[in-house]
């Protein structure tokens, strides 16, 4: 890139601009990137207690939905959750962290009374009404784990792209222009160097050609003097 720059001032005011410039970017590039992942950590942390309550409420809801089947068949338990009329509803927002909009969502009837659900209190047991219980939850757990895993691979993402980027300008584009910078700086300095010494061979010329015209005046001087004897 050196090479291909004219050594001129004005493409050194330009390529220091550009540098400064850069050099403001690549430090509010590395507090984005630093702050992104502190939030990014801070997020793994919560999904890291996601997963784990969802397992939880998985194996419960497994386990009590197998007991139910033990203990009422299969037809009660399909019969109960065919009964369900009322559907859970999923709406999604978006919220900002750091500049990723990231996916707020939001559920409503999930959790849902005895009467909500739709089957017969007195045609069902306890199990049942267990099983629907750690479905209810396992279902929220689910949804909780949607939001939290979807911010956190876009955090990633971000993350990612900001260090490409920040490392663009520190291994590439920062050291090409420095590089540029040196290149016109040298030039400059040679043609200031040279112009220097043009100058004082000018000079020097200017100066050898006074002395020689002043010499040759010398003899017309001294033949032109009138030596006056009495």
């Amino acid at each position: 890139m050196a090479k291909d720059v004219k050594p001129t001032r004005k493409n050194l005011m330009a390529i220091e601009d550009r540098i400064d410039l850069s050099e403001r970017g690549h430090d509010t590039l590395e507090k984005k990137r630093d702050g992104l992942i502190m939030e990014f950590m801070d997020i793994l942390d919560q999904a890291q207690d996601v997963r784990s309550g969802l397992e939880e409420d998985y194996q419960r809801a497994q386990q009590t939905i197998n007991m139910a089947r033990a203990m009422e068949g299969d037809v009660a338990v399909r019969g109960a959750a065919a009964a369900l009329q009322e559907h859970p509803e999923i709406t999604t927002e978006s919220k900002n962290i750091m500049g990723v909009v990231v996916p707020q969502i939001e559920s409503s009837k999930v959790k849902k009374s005895l009467d909500e659900r739709g089957y017969g209190v007195l045609g069902t047991s306890a199990r049942i009404d267990e099983t629907a219980d750690a479905y209810e939850e396992l279902l929220e757990s689910i949804i909780l784990a949607a939001e939290v895993e979807t911010a956190m691979k876009k955090m990633l993402t971000e993350i990612e792209t900001t260090k490409r980027r920040v490392n663009a300008l520190e291994f590439k584009l920062l050291p090409e222009l420095h590089e540029a910078q040196d290149y016109i700086e040298q030039k400059l300095e040679e043609q200031e160097r040279e112009e220097i010494f043009r100058m004082k061979k000018i000079k020097a010329k200017k100066e050898e050609e006074e002395r020689a015209e002043k010499e040759a005046r010398e003899p017309e001087m001294a033949e032109g003097e009138v030596v006056v004897t009495s």
